[in-house]
């Protein structure tokens, strides 16, 4: 069983997100520290964390590494900083011209451009490492549906590891375009005739539905995790109707209108009731159906097939291509619903906070290691994406502030720097207070 599904509770929640948290903010400001080592700029202290120190070492090249009490955040602090969020740079008295091009004003315009873009990139790179590892780990399914392990569901499975799918309900299935398209079309009985290929054979049997009410996994934050459902759970019956594919879930908790459902599971062999309250959420709609979001009422899981398709190992390039389209895909989607929110076309609710994000970070560790990494990698996005809003404080700000300089040939005076910095702070404060809200009052 994995370790982290073991884990759960709120103080685990906190555990997970702190854990998240500073593998984020290390590499976060790993990606500041290196690139300005690189490009000449002394880093004097490398924090990891606020407040009074723990743990710390001074480096050879005379940086000191350290482990502060609060744990949420970090910095790196140049030579020239006048605080830790570089926001002031000055070049120190008595330094010769070789010494001042290793501070943080003396050096030139681009070592300082790139130390600043660094940091997000290095969030973004984390989560794309991720996204590949995952298509490493996992692999490429085959071209064929072909049967590969197969998932333990009620009912008695004909089915074997290494079936080859010629047809299914009637339908041929050559490819795993025509076998979705076929299994779409399926009645939803439960049991269905698939006609396979075993050892040079040609087959015809009844097996369970590829798609019963099968949890392929829920997600964070929703009824089907509040609820207790896992995945690889099989939901029997729901409302007191028998649930055949999961489709028939479906159906029922999108006309439920929130209302509470009884549900029976079988996992692992036993059957037991649970009840699950739907939960509105804003969702995508398709290209097709004009794009945008609408909200519907969710269970919050996806459905699994009794049997995982065959796979084979991916090529570097396809992996790396694979895992750069759901980055993409990621960041699309990220910037959509941000403008959705600022127009008022999906609810404000979907912006979390610290209290939000923990319970984030605590439901994708009940899910298993998978899913922590997964919310790792998105998390990891989120926080790259926020540092380059053009916001003083943030990352993006002071790229806002180095083109300014490049375009005027001096940067900005101490005196719009000081109130262009208390309008980022307000600004950054007062979305961090309206997150928080949405925790505490959002359900």
């Amino acid at each position: 069983m994995d370790i982290l599904g073991l884990l759960t509770g709120a103080a685990w929640s906190v555990v997970f997100f702190i854990v998240a948290l500073s593998i984020i903010v290390a590499i976060h400001e790993y990606g500041h520290y290196i690139i300005g080592r690189w490009s000449g700029i002394h880093a004097e202290v490398f924090s990891l964390g606020f407040g009074p120190v723990l743990l710390s070492r001074v480096d050879k090249r005379g940086t000191r590494w350290q482990v502060a009490a609060i744990p949420f955040g970090g910095y790196v602090k140049f030579l020239g900083d006048a605080d830790a969020a570089s926001v002031r740079s000055e070049v120190p008295s008595g330094l010769s011209a070789s010494e001042r091009r290793h501070t943080m004003a003396g050096a030139p315009l681009w070592a300082r451009a790139s130390t600043v873009l660094a940091g997000p990139v290095a969030n973004f790179i984390l989560t794309f490492a991720i996204l590949l590892g995952t298509v490493l780990f996992n692999g490429i399914s085959l071209d064929r549906p072909i049967v590969g392990r197969l998932v333990p569901v009620p009912g008695v499975q004909t089915l074997q590891e290494g079936d080859v799918i010629l047809a299914l309900g009637g339908r041929a299935t050559p490819d795993n375009k025509s076998f979705g398209e076929a299994m779409r079309a399926l009645p939803r009985t439960a049991e269905v005739e698939f006609r396979v290929e075993r050892d040079g054979q040609e087959l015809t049997l009844l097996a369970p539905h590829p798609q019963p009410g099968l949890m392929g996994g829920v997600q964070v934050k929703s009824a089907a995790i509040d609820a207790g459902l896992q995945a690889g759970d099989v939901v029997v019956r729901a409302d007191g109707k028998e649930i055949n594919a999961f489709e028939d879930l479906a159906d029922i908790v999108r006309g439920s209108n929130g209302r509470t459902l009884p549900l029976t599971v079988w996992r692992d062999g036993r059957t037991f009731d649970l009840e699950l309250t739907p939960r509105s959420r804003d969702v995508p709609r398709a290209a097709a159906d004009g794009g945008g979001f609408e909200s519907r009422w969710l269970l919050g899981a996806f459905s699994g097939m009794t049997f995982e398709p065959a796979s084979r190992p991916a090529g570097v390039w396809e992996a790396v291509t694979t895992a750069a389209s759901a980055m993409w895909n990621m960041t699309t989607t990220t910037f959509s619903g941000l403008w959705h929110m600022i127009v008022g076309q999906i609810s404000t609710c979907n912006m979390s906070g610290v209290i939000g994000m923990a319970e984030t970070m605590g439901d994708a560790a009940k899910t298993g290691t998978m899913g922590f990494l997964s919310m790792l990698a998105v998390l990891s996005l989120g926080v790259g994406i926020l540092n380059l809003l053009p916001i003083p404080v943030l990352d993006g700000g002071h790229l806002v502030f180095h083109a300014f300089e490049a375009v005027t040939g001096k940067p900005p005076s101490d005196g719009a720097l000081r109130v262009l910095m208390t309008v980022g702070l307000t600004l950054l404060l007062s979305l961090m207070a309206f997150a928080l809200w949405n925790d505490v009052t959002c359900v």
